[in-house]
């Protein structure tokens, strides 16, 4: 893995939606230890828009953004932002990468394959796994062990009726549904706490909702449903945790705007310490690996 000497890492961001205009660029321009080298989209004007909201500059050219940085953010659709890493890692850059990696196991394979063969280092930004409450949490339950059952719901409204949320129009989200989108929050939840998932079985609710049934590798189960068309009076997510200590609840979260701060402190230590970070690439790349399993077993 190769190393900053620097003062500053410079990160550039790829994408210009609502999720890179209200988390990744503000959180880049905030970022005391950083330098925000640049925005890319595949809209140019946004990009433009967006690089002036922020006190950076827009790059019409991917690869132009990637020789000006030494790591980049990624805030793209699934499917668009692996081929876009993988040459970002190529060329040298560290990559913090949004989940799921890829809705593909071939493709989130290979993007591993790619960032691990250019020796940089990765974070995925599973928003739980850096918002600084769950991810002591986390830490404390994973320490703790003796845990005999997982449940978690994970009920948001995105597509409900009069949903006004700019993330309703998100194509992969409306293919893909609330498995894809909010799954990779529990399961970036349980994996470290109960041990890897050995079996997985899928029943399908209404519209696009999922329950999911997991075996771990702890010898503990448990349990998912996960949609994004709750009623709004009935949004809500929740994961709590069974075992020698009784019942423990995870704690609430604050928003993604200080977790994403955190996730670029978790890059910079593994750039500087060589070491990877929990919850990297390869990390992603097994998530899509669990998901794909629990879409094809839905019934």
């Amino acid at each position: 893995m190769t190393t900053f000497p620097g003062a500053k890492l410079r990160i550039g961001l790829l994408g210009t939606g609502p999720w890179a205009e209200r988390t990744h660029a503000p959180a880049l321009a905030a970022h005391q230890g950083v330098e925000f080298s640049g925005v890319w989209g595949r809209r140019p004007e946004a990009a433009q828009a967006l690089a002036a909201r922020c006190g950076t500059r827009a790059f019409e050219d991917a690869d132009a953004l990637f020789a000006a940085s030494d790591a980049v953010a990624l805030a793209l659709p699934p499917d668009v932002q692996a081929p876009l890493a993988a040459r970002a890692a190529a060329a040298g850059c560290h990559v913090i990468l949004d989940k799921p990696v890829a809705t593909s196991v071939p493709t989130a394979r290979e993007l591993a394959g790619a960032v691990t063969a250019a020796g940089v280092a990765s974070v995925v930004f599973c928003t739980l796994r850096f918002a600084e409450p769950t991810a002591r949490w986390i830490e404390e339950q994973t320490a703790a062990g003796g845990w005999f059952l997982g449940e978690a719901h994970w009920l948001g409204s995105l597509f409900a009726a009069g949903s006004a949320s700019a993330y309703a129009a998100s194509p992969w989200r409306r293919e893909k549904g609330g498995l894809w989108d909010v799954g990779p929050h529990v399961l970036s939840v349980y994996l470290p706490i109960l041990g890897d998932v050995t079996s997985v079985t899928c029943a399908a609710g209404p519209a696009d909702t999922r329950h999911l049934i997991l075996r771990h590798t702890s010898g503990a189960s448990s349990t998912a449903t996960l949609t994004l068309s709750a009623p709004p009076e009935a949004a809500e997510a929740a994961l709590s945790l069974y075992g020698e200590r009784g019942r423990v609840t995870m704690p609430r979260w604050d928003g993604a705007l200080d977790a994403f701060g955190g996730a670029v402190d978790a890059l910079l230590d593994a750039v500087r310490s060589g070491e990877p970070h929990p919850c990297d690439v390869r990390f992603g790349a097994r998530l899509t690996e669990i998901l794909a399993e629990a879409e094809t077993a839905s019934v």
